[in-house]
């Protein structure tokens, strides 16, 4: 449960999700407190138990599972929160390397009914979504070879405050699909010149669309709030 992992994990609880599924083999480590918003207590823990303990006291009603392992193309075929459901699925996609996020994308694009990536460089923020992943064709060609990305370590390039920016403008794109909205497909953030770019390209379900004025702000939420207790959640946080 890396930066912008665990903020959404807690900010799906929040939100009101039933069942939700973290996936890390890591542990805390000091390196992560000041840039992961772990606690000193956590120092030594696995990453998913220290999220869930926080999520449980948040919601207890969430049913949270915490995987300590490694999200491997055969996790399509071992993890329960990956097989046939009446729930829809929900992947977040919050790994550091290209390959993991490949193999997350191959592995659940055909289960999923929603996918985000959320990716992060300092003040650099990138958010992908996609409404529909099994004819989403767009996605892929965001991926290259992690050999072309910044070498730098992704402690060394976080900070939580725009993990916490990265995390909401998830959960935003997740909002909007629940309300069977167009869904923005890619939004570039970069917080240091305070810059930001994006387009509404992704498509919703099938739904009619309804433009933001259409419903007070209000009944806006309790709609969110509704959809989101009929959907199960993954957030994929370790590598591949």
């Amino acid at each position: 449960m890396g930066a912008i992992g665990r903020q959404v994990a807690l900010q799906l609880a929040a939100m009101g999700v039933p069942a939700m599924t973290l996936i890390d083999d890591d542990v805390v480590a000091i390196e992560n407190l000041a840039v992961q918003g772990y606690r000193h207590g956590d120092l030594g823990q696995a990453k998913v138990t220290a999220a869930k303990a926080v999520i449980v006291e948040l919601n207890p009603e969430v049913d949270v599972s915490a995987v300590l392992d490694r999200f491997r193309r055969s996790s399509g075929d071992t993890l329960d929160c990956l097989q046939p459901s009446s729930s829809k699925l929900a992947v977040f996609a919050c790994v550091d390397a290209m390959a993991g996020r490949r193999i997350v994308w191959e592995t659940t694009r055909s289960r999923a009914a929603f996918f985000a990536d959320g990716r992060m460089a300092g003040e650099t923020i990138r958010v992908l979504a996609s409404a529909d992943p099994v004819t989403d064709e767009r996605y892929a060609g965001t991926l290259f070879d992690d050999a072309a990305a910044h070498p730098a370590p992704c402690t060394g390039r976080s900070t939580l405050y725009a993990a916490s920016l990265a995390a909401s403008l998830i959960l935003h794109r997740f909002a909007v699909h629940l309300r069977a909205l167009l869904v923005p497909a890619d939004t570039r953030c970069n917080e240091r010149t305070a810059s930001t770019a994006g387009e509404a390209s992704a498509r919703s379900t099938s739904t009619s669309r309804r433009s933001s004025g259409g419903r007070p702000s209000c009944d806006g939420s309790r709609i969110i709030s509704r959809a989101a207790s009929k959907c199960r959640t993954t957030v994929f946080v370790g590598s591949a």
